[in-house]
């Protein structure tokens, strides 16, 4: 499972995508850790949400019905995931043009490790403060980022100016993907699929 790399890619990270390079895992391994790391933030957030609520300055304590937050929750996973694979696709789409071959699960293997730090981060949505989850989201974002500079390099078997180029691409559509989500929220909120608050 790939969570065993995920101390490594933190403090030596391009020894440990040598190492993820050398032992691939396979597409359903992959596939299992994705899952598990999309479950953190949203698992975070709902307990948040229902337990111990939110209370933004001075105002009253917030939380959110149980189905409400459940429903989001489940959204908030399988956008996750949407997200991560379509990364994944871009990956292995782009990867003729930098000179290199990706296979599907190589590239959602690269990606997957790349969110890892700022789906770890969604542990942070435990505590109800909003100046600590932007910290630790800014935290994971670069982490995440670093791990994309350093890993796509040894994982698609370029050189490091390439890598350096594909990379900076792959951010870009990174921020364009995590843009268009947000509209997708925005949408879906105004057909009425918001949180439905409780007192």
């Amino acid at each position: 499972m790939l969570v065993k790399h995920l101390w490594g890619l933190y403090v030596q990270p391009k020894d440990e995508w040598i190492d993820i390079d050398t032992h691939h895992e396979s597409l359903l391994s992959v596939v299992v850790s994705l899952l598990f790391f999309a479950l953190i933030p949203a698992t975070s957030a709902w307990y948040t949400a229902t337990v111990t609520g939110w209370k933004l300055g001075v105002g009253e304590t917030t939380y959110l019905s149980s189905s409400s937050a459940t429903i989001m929750a489940v959204a908030m996973i399988i956008v996750s995931i949407t997200l991560v694979t379509t990364f994944a696709i871009f990956v292995q789409w782009m990867a003729g043009n930098f000179g290199s071959s990706s296979s599907f699960p190589q590239a959602l293997e690269l990606t997957t490790y790349t969110a890892a730090p700022i789906f770890i981060t969604g542990i942070a949505a435990l505590i109800p403060v909003a100046w600590v989850i932007m910290l630790a989201l800014l935290v994971g974002v670069a982490f995440s980022v670093r791990a994309l500079y350093t890993g796509v390099p040894v994982i698609m078997h370029i050189t490091e100016e390439r890598g350096f180029i594909y990379a900076s691409s792959l951010l870009t559509v990174g921020l364009v993907l995590f843009v268009a989500s947000m509209g997708f929220t925005v949408v879906m909120w105004s057909f009425g699929l918001g949180p439905q608050f409780v007192i």
